[in-house]
């Protein structure tokens, strides 16, 4: 979205590309991050690359597509025909979420929460599996969101577009529901009224079939439904009548499925494109009619105003639905935390709150850094971004000022069962570690790699001065990052980690893998553990603190386990680590993995390993291969070349069943580049593995 200055009011819609905007005037809600001049990133040469898929409706644009860009009739898809399918399919389950007592006293349970809408790369060039770069942007606080959108859509690329699978895995492992993009340009973008008429089309028998169609793609590559944006004008009052019934019939064909729609306040129901920035009688049976609801939500246009979001949330209580189903937008894209809000029509202090919100663009977070960010810089970025920044993160601020989330909007947890590891990895990195060793000094991102991470940035308890607590991306345990706690301890602090629901009993243990940076003094560690809940909100749990040992530098990387027995069984409600330095010298300390569970286990091999297919680039082969999915538990699978000297080198991961690997390179006189897959269990344990040769 772009801001024009203009002597009247202008309405905002999503639009077909930054190119575009800055170069026609008119209203428009910004979307795609493809270029509308027919300009893109360049795609590798690789015809093996597989990317994330879009399409048209069903007719195609006249003339010829861009470098780069196949145009695709979704009317036509079928998953039989689809190459790239099991590169795309997501394959975690959405996980259940519970509400933690909130760690803010202004943070509220079961009223507002958060959409986002985010562009993760170009509509046409989006990699399927993870690219190789940090520079990515990698969303951690997924305990403040409700849902998130993956945007994007151009005239001259696609339309309708299905989120990568890493993206998908990484939110259901947190809980959050994934929705693609429909989008139906404005006019000025390039947006034909054809390809709305191709969307709500009937058949012979009166049936919509891009319905039943955006169904099949939901389930079959396993995302949670369809943000639904309908902004190309000149439409009439019989159109919107079809798109309502289109509507109708997508919420009725993916009732058992359980996908979503969100609806777009841009087409109302005379056919026009009028953002009411409201809920009215205009777009209301778009959200609800006489039958029922029609669309799960309702992204509220910009234009809103404190009068217009409080009628809005009576009228949708008046339908028998939730206030808090309604998001009106608040675009960050241009601003980040400087956007000028008005968050009291949103978020009154000392009442409950009016509505949801959502972010449009919150990617901000990366992209307003200079060239030569570091994934570290994007992630202290990100975290002011929805946690606040110093004191400020312990309440909300004043009106006017940036309103962080978590100050506003309780988290919620998937910690549930166990076993639970995590590894501290953001799902990108500079290179990858395993047991603290480099094993590719290669730069990579891959989002469904990403752990269960800490949802509270961060929560301190001390009595002295809090340590600067941070994602560092100069060691790691396992993956790509750890937790690294830097400052002078002059009193005990006890940093929260997670709030969970962990069933403990005898035999349960929890793992801690940590060391002390060279020129840190020495610390003591605890194990921070809460048997209850804490007793209000903002208040700490009551914790027990177990010891795990004293570290001193130079000990590097150990793994100290707790016996959490001698609590007694019961229900672990929070976890964290009390450190305590000496005489205020100044610490730095690791955490690289912490585990809870009952014993040990390990998953089984896959098997089938194979080549689908082969393609050289520049003299360096790249590869598709595939799988049959273990037995049993199966967090990822992880894929290594075996070298001449016996050594490893990791070459990627994946929650599915094939991969993508590009550029292998002989090594020495090598007869044959000998690959190894193997299955990760929860606990971060791997299988045996299977094994083939690619013969040079």
């Amino acid at each position: 979205m772009n801001r024009q200055p203009s002597p009247v009011p202008r309405r905002r819609v999503l639009l077909a590309g930054a190119g575009a905007a800055a170069a026609l005037a008119g209203p428009s809600l910004g979307a795609s991050p493809a270029r509308a001049d027919g300009r893109h990133r360049p795609r590798a040469a690789d015809s093996l690359q597989p990317y994330a898929s879009y399409w048209f409706p069903d007719s195609l644009p006249s003339g010829t597509p861009g470098d780069g860009i196949t145009w695709r009739s979704l009317a036509a898809w079928q998953p039989g025909t689809d190459r790239d399918l099991a590169f795309n399919r997501s394959t975690v389950p959405l996980a259940r979420r519970f509400t933690p007592v909130p760690a803010h006293t202004t943070a509220r349970a079961g009223q507002a929460r958060i959409s986002a809408l985010a562009a993760f790369d170009h509509t046409a060039g989006n990699p399927s599996q993870g690219s190789a770069t940090a520079d990515t942007y990698a969303p951690t606080h997924w305990a403040l969101l409700d849902e998130l959108v993956f945007w994007g859509g151009s005239a001259g690329e696609g339309l309708i577009l299905a989120p990568n699978a890493p993206l998908v895995d990484a939110a259901h492992r947190n809980g959050v529901p994934v929705l693609g993009t429909v989008f139906l340009p404005p006019v000025a973008y390039g947006g034909q009224l054809r390809w709305t008429r191709d969307l709500v089309r009937r058949d012979a028998a009166g049936r919509f079939p891009l319905a039943a169609k955006l169904v099949q793609v939901a389930t079959v590559y396993g995302f949670d439904g369809w943000f639904i944006n309908a902004e190309t004008g000149g439409g009439d009052a019989a159109l919107a009548a079809e798109m309502q019934a289109f509507l109708r019939a997508l919420r009725a064909a993916g009732a058992g499925q359980g996908v979503r729609i969100t609806w777009y306040d841009a087409m109302n129901r005379t056919g026009q494109v009028g953002w009411q920035g409201a809920l009215d009688d205009l777009n209301r049976s778009f959200f609800q009619d006489a039958s029922g609801p029609v669309a799960d939500s309702l992204f509220v246009d910009f234009r809103w105003s404190a009068r217009s979001l409080a009628d809005s949330g009576r009228l949708a209580e008046q339908l028998g639905r939730s206030r808090y189903e309604l998001w009106p937008g608040v675009d960050v894209e241009s601003a980040g935390w400087d956007t000028d809000t008005d968050w009291d029509a949103i978020l009154p202090e000392g009442r409950d709150q009016v509505v949801s919100f959502g972010f449009y663009r919150p990617e901000w977070t990366l992209q307003h850094l200079p060239a030569g960010r570091t994934p570290g810089q994007f992630h202290a970025a990100d975290d002011r971004f929805w946690a606040g920044e110093g004191a400020a993160a312990a309440r909300p601020g004043g009106a006017g000022g940036w309103r962080a989330p978590a100050t506003a909007v309780a988290d919620r947890s998937t910690l549930t069962a166990l076993p639970f590891a995590t590894g501290f990895n953001t799902g990108h990195g500079l290179r990858w570690y395993e047991a603290g060793k480099v094993t590719s000094e290669a730069p990579w991102s891959h989002l469904g790699l990403q752990d269960r991470l800490p949802p509270r940035r961060w929560v301190v308890h001390t009595e002295g001065q809090h340590p600067d607590i941070s994602w560092d991306f100069d060691d790691a345990w396992r993956g790509g990052s750890s937790l690294l706690v830097r400052g002078a301890l002059d009193a005990p602090a006890t940093v929260e980690l997670f709030p969970a629901r962990l069933p403990a009993g005898a035999a349960t243990v929890l793992d801690l893998t940590h060391r002390l940076d060279p020129a840190s003094g020495p610390v003591t560690v605890e194990v921070a553990v809460a048997t209850r809940p804490a007793p209000a909100p903002g208040r700490p749990a009551p914790y027990v603190h177990l010891p795990a040992g004293t570290l001193r530098p130079g000990d590097g990387w150990r793994t100290d386990t707790v016996r959490l027995g001698p609590l007694g069984s019961g229900t672990l409600h929070a976890l964290g680590v009390r450190l305590t330095g000496r005489g205020g010298a100044a610490v730095a300390w690791r955490l690289g993995a912490l585990a809870v569970h009952d014993g040990p286990a390990s998953p089984a091999a896959p098997g089938g390993l194979r080549v689908t297919d082969t393609a050289v680039v520049d003299d360096a082969v790249s590869v598709r291969l595939a799988w049959r999915r273990a037995n049993g538990p199966v967090r990822h699978y992880e894929l290594h070349r075996r070298l001449p000297d016996g050594s490893r080198r990791f070459l990627g991961g994946t929650c599915g069943t094939a991969l993508y690997v590009p550029g292998l390179r002989r090594a020495g006189t090598e007869p044959a580049a000998e690959i190894e897959v193997r299955a990760v269990h929860e606990l971060f344990t791997t299988s045996e593995p299977a094994r083939i040769q690619l013969p040079w």
